[in-house]
């Protein structure tokens, strides 16, 4: 596996991370994401959420599967809002879906064939505006948006993040489980199916809207 740069050249400070903890300051950070092959009481399938950088040179599906290691790598999946469904690239003959570009803090699944640990070096963007979209006829079917909360959020908890969306507009925030391939809902109200979780480096969240937001997160 080789380590991709991810910083823009004005940025100096970097974090050093080793087991998805933060250890530094500032907007630049390096950080370990395992990423977890199938294996009992781990994963059930091989699939993990991946959350990369608002700074990244990665261009496409291909070329992060080049930068994990192709062979490691079964496929990388991106979650289409306006469907509520998933569009797969393998990267080999008969994938059911073509390359597709990565965009700034792009929340995938990825499928791993061998486990792998894949450093990430990265920095996120101050100020940046996150649209957040509730149900819309061509744009989201169901208000699920999937999220790379930015690794300077000050939201450590699902329940301080929808807090800082905006409670009210927020239904729920989900989390998928590697081990059994299932989602863990909180709705931060009376009856919730799952207790506030925490939001870690490396995860991709759900973010269920009943409401549109242009969320700007805050960093520390």
């Amino acid at each position: 596996m080789k380590h991709r740069r991810l910083f823009a050249a004005a940025v100096a400070l970097v974090f050093a991370v080793t087991t998805g903890v933060l250890w530094g300051s500032n907007m630049g950070f390096l950080i370990n994401c395992t990423l977890q092959a199938p294996a009992a009481g781990v994963s059930r399938s091989g699939i993990n959420t991946l959350n990369l950088p608002w700074q990244s040179n990665l261009p496409s599906a291909a070329a992060l599967m080049t930068d994990i290691g192709f062979a490691a790598t079964a496929n990388v999946q991106r979650f289409i809002t306006a469907t509520d469904s998933l569009e797969v690239f393998t990267g080999r003959k008969g994938s059911p879906s073509p390359n597709f570009p990565l965009a700034a803090g792009s929340c995938l699944f990825v499928t791993m064939n061998v486990a792998t640990p894949y450093v990430i070096e990265g920095s996120d963007v101050p100020g940046l505006v996150l649209p957040l979209q509730a149900p819309g006829a061509g744009i989201s079917m169901s208000g699920t948006n999937f999220v790379a909360v930015p690794y300077h959020s000050t939201a450590d908890t699902a329940l301080e993040l929808m807090t800082e969306i905006g409670f009210a507009s927020v239904a729920n925030v989900q989390r998928f489980i590697t081990a059994t391939d299932s989602l863990q809902v909180f709705t931060g109200r009376k009856g919730s199916p799952s207790p506030n979780f925490p939001i870690v480096p490396c995860e991709c969240y759900f973010i269920r809207m009943s409401a549109a937001v242009m969320w700007v997160p805050t960093h520390y």
